[in-house]
């Protein structure tokens, strides 16, 4: 495949600079799978990944670099796509809006065919004017909206995660059927919180549900006392947060520490273990919309992803001794929805991009995909379900 794009020297420096320190922290499987070839002397498919291995959202990273890892490994193992093995290569942009960049412009460097990332929406967003520009497929596994709206100016732009707008949807029918009207709501000041913000306020005015206090922190703020406390003084019969690990779990432990009676309802941001033990004992009643795989065993067996889920978990399980989370399940989802694109297009961009946007009925982790030329996610409302932590495990409420 042709080559797209040359950098610059200082950027071909920089980009020099993050894959040495990737590759010399483990956190990248390009040395395991570099120049591989398959059984019959197919030349592999490159992809590439650009995750948050470390920093402030390094609970949500982390799952998805595992669940690549295992699959990509596992799909090797079973002869590849059409006896062509993958090369994955994974970058860890710590977090940081300016090294998700650095890091799509290495993969895109190394002609990777797409980019999948990142896992949150801060980075995600960073990254889409480049591949816009490259004309290369990406597929985030982060949650705002904006990733992939307006989508006349996201063509080569997919994503995994359920949007804020179905979240805030799941919320909202809650509130409504426990005849709750007035809310506090709190966010994080980056762009998952601000993509929440904009989607549960819209969505709250159209549903007269009365937002009465609403207050913001940062991601690496240590206490949100200040905040809360202004909460418990408002007339507000729950509340509504918007934030993911660890500052969610300290906001979690602020409002008990508090007593605050109203009904604490989070984000799917919060849907991994991390904010359980982070949390402690304060998790307990937290409410939330989440993808099904959390509680996949409460689920009916006639649930069309029944099967799929469970059979995500009984892999991960068994490479990693450890129960997968949601992050790790949209990781699976934009795994095999690229392999599947790939699988009918061929090695080449434009072809798989097509092929994205025209999957339909796919069955995966987060729910079945339609995606189609109007809408690049492809999930709609009944893709999550309601849950409460109690006891420290998921509870899928009726």
């Amino acid at each position: 495949m042709k080559k797209t794009i040359n950098l610059k020297s200082f950027n071909i420096v920089l980009a020099a600079v993050l894959v040495l320190g990737i590759l010399t922290s483990g956190c990248a499987s390009d040395k395991d799978s570099a120049g591989q070839q398959g059984a019959d002397g197919k030349e592999a498919y490159k992809i590439g990944a650009v995750l948050e291995v470390s920093g402030n959202s390094s609970s949500l990273g982390v799952p998805e670099r595992d669940t690549l890892q295992m699959l990509v490994d596992n799909l090797n193992a079973a002869g590849g796509i059409d006896g062509h093995p993958v090369d994955l290569t994974i970058l860890d942009c710590k977090s940081d809006e300016t090294e998700a960049v650095l890091a799509v412009k290495t993969l895109i460097e190394k002609d990777v065919l797409a980019v999948l990332g990142c896992a949150s929406s801060g980075p995600s967003m960073a990254m889409i004017n480049t591949v816009q520009k490259e004309k290369v497929p990406m597929i985030s596994m982060a949650a705002a909206s904006s990733i992939v709206e307006p989508v006349s100016d996201r063509h080569w732009v997919f994503k995994t995660a359920q949007s804020d707008i179905v979240t805030v949807s799941n919320i909202i029918s809650y509130l409504q059927e426990k005849g709750l009207t007035k809310v506090a709501f709190l966010y994080m000041n980056n762009a998952y919180g601000d993509g929440g913000k904009k989607a549960f306020t819209a969505a709250a005015e159209e549903n007269n549900i009365e937002v009465v206090v609403e207050e913001k922190f940062e991601a690496s703020d240590k206490d949100m006392t200040p905040q809360l406390t202004r909460v418990k003084a408002s007339r507000a019969q729950a509340t509504v947060v918007w934030a993911i690990p660890p500052s969610a779990s300290i906001l979690t432990k602020n409002y008990r520490d508090l007593g605050i009676a109203a009904p604490l309802i989070h984000s799917h941001g919060v849907g991994n273990q991390k904010f359980i033990e982070l949390a402690g004992s304060a998790a307990d009643g937290v409410i939330l919309p989440i993808g099904k795989l959390t509680v996949a065993r409460q689920i009916p067996d006639s649930d069309p992803q029944k099967t799929v889920l469970q059979g995500y978990i009984d892999d991960f399980t068994g490479k990693y001794n450890n129960m997968p989370d949601s992050f790790g399940g949209y990781a699976w989802d934009a795994f095999y929805l690229l392999v599947n694109a790939i699988e009918k297009a061929g090695p080449d961009r434009a072809a798989v991009r097509d092929a994205l946007e025209h999957t339909q009925g796919f069955i995966g982790i987060s729910g079945v995909f339609n995606i189609s030329p109007g809408d690049h996610n492809g999930l709609d409302k009944e893709s999550m379900v309601m849950v409460q932590v109690e006891d420290g495990r998921w509870k899928l409420l009726d």
